[in-house]
């Protein structure tokens, strides 16, 4: 069975979002900086690690496909 809902009026619904607004505990200039290296790092590092794997997996191909003829 649904919950009814209960219609709010715009101007309470739009009081109730400031409200929450300024409950959020907003990151800092320095931890977003922070983050958005440590993004880059692992961005470059499974970049690496996906073009490695694909080297092997390509060699390994090569030397079965070899085989084969």
């Amino acid at each position: 069975m649904e919950e009814s809902k209960k219609r709010t009026n715009p101007l309470v619904f739009l009081r109730e979002v400031r409200a929450e607004a300024r409950k959020v505990t907003w990151a800092t200039r320095n931890e977003t900086v922070v983050a958005g290296i440590m993004v880059l790092i692992m961005v470059v590092a499974a970049s690496i690690f996906f073009l490695i794997v694909d080297w092997v997996i390509r060699i390994g191909l090569g030397l079965i496909l070899g085989l084969a003829n």
